[in-house]
């Protein structure tokens, strides 16, 4: 709580915020113990949410607080993924290691991309970026070296590592990347940067004249996306062990991250987790249907944007004044 002088203090957190701290915390906890007491097939599909709810976090900072609309994040879970290639399965680096590595490389690639996207706005930025993402991946696929267009199985970098650690140190760096992406955004939201960072997404000429340097607050957003998706990126190809072009620079990943955080909630740090978890729920009923899946996928967000056009979670929020983030500050007299 912050008090001023006067008859009214400044406040942010509250009972239900500081509630939803400790659940959290507990949560997470709960979390990392479960390679001792969950099955395999679990522990993979709780790996999958929190690198999926990673993801969705990520392009809700671009778009939902940022302004930026990208449908090419792709672009950097390729870059994630081949880094896991050329780093672990040829030069024969520890692919964990290739983690935080992937998302430092996806980092540098990332500002000269910025000079390239950021001359573009609007509905131009957003092909832009798939248009970069495309690029990357004809690339890609025109070296031998690294598996061309058929890709290659990476199977290899797991040689002498014992399973049980396997599956427990991908999901222990999937819960660093889920609970992480959600720490990240709150306390960059709770900055100064985030105060600038969400007037340039509300009114990009007010800013200028307040004195924001709107270009940079944008790169930073764009560059903090790369660096997690980045890392993400080698993360699901661990899971996977075969990497090619179509799957690691594949839009579905981004239709996924729409997905996820507009029937959630866009702008809101709640509504990606909300939006993650219909996401896991409607696959897990309606994955065995094949290109009907897609389909109902985007009939189901077509409904919400027109029937909840904030999602389900900004909705909620706004009609109950429910917020589960210390982040917005308060006035109230003492």
């Amino acid at each position: 709580m912050l008090k001023e002088n006067g008859k009214y203090e400044i406040f942010r957190g509250n009972k239900t915020t500081k509630t939803f701290s400790i659940i959290l915390t507990i949560f997470t906890l709960l979390l990392i113990s479960t390679p001792w007491w969950l099955d395999r097939s679990s522990i993979r599909t709780l790996t999958e949410v929190m690198y999926i709810l990673a993801l969705a976090q990520m392009w809700n900072l671009l778009a939902g607080f940022g302004g930026l609309l990208s449908v090419g994040q792709q672009a950097f879970i390729g870059i994630g993924a081949y880094c896991l290639v050329i780093f672990s399965y040829k030069l024969g680096l520890n692919p964990f290691l290739t983690i935080p590595l992937a998302g430092i490389i996806a980092l540098v690639l990332a500002f000269p991309l910025s000079k390239i996207v950021f001359r573009l706005h609007g509905a131009y930025f957003a092909v832009g970026t798939w248009v970069v993402a495309e690029t990357l991946r004809l690339i890609t696929s025109n070296f031998s070296w690294i598996g061309a267009g058929s890709g290659l199985s990476i199977t290899r970098t797991m040689k002498g590592i014992p399973s049980w650690w396997r599956e427990s140190m991908t999901l222990w760096f999937a819960i660093v990347v889920g609970i992480g992406s959600i720490l990240l955004i709150y306390y960059i939201l709770r900055s100064k940067y985030g105060l600038a960072l969400r007037a340039v997404r509300d009114n990009e000429v007010a800013s200028k004249s307040l004195g924001i340097d709107v270009k940079k607050v944008k790169l930073y957003v764009y560059l903090i996306a790369a660096f997690v998706t980045g890392m993400i990126g080698a993360l699901i190809f661990i899971t996977k062990l075969r990497v090619s072009p179509e799957a690691a620079y594949s839009i579905d990943w981004t239709t996924i991250m729409f997905f996820s955080v507009v029937i959630g909630g866009i702008g809101t740090i709640e509504g990606p987790i909300i939006g993650t978890i219909i996401y896991f729920l409607i696959r897990e009923y309606l994955d065995d249907y094949g290109s009907w899946y897609m389909i109902i996928l985007g009939i189901i967000t077509i409904f919400i944007m027109i029937k909840y056009p904030k999602g389900i979670w900004g909705s909620i929020a706004s009609r109950y004044n429910i917020h589960l983030f210390a982040i917005k500050r308060h006035i109230r007299k003492r």
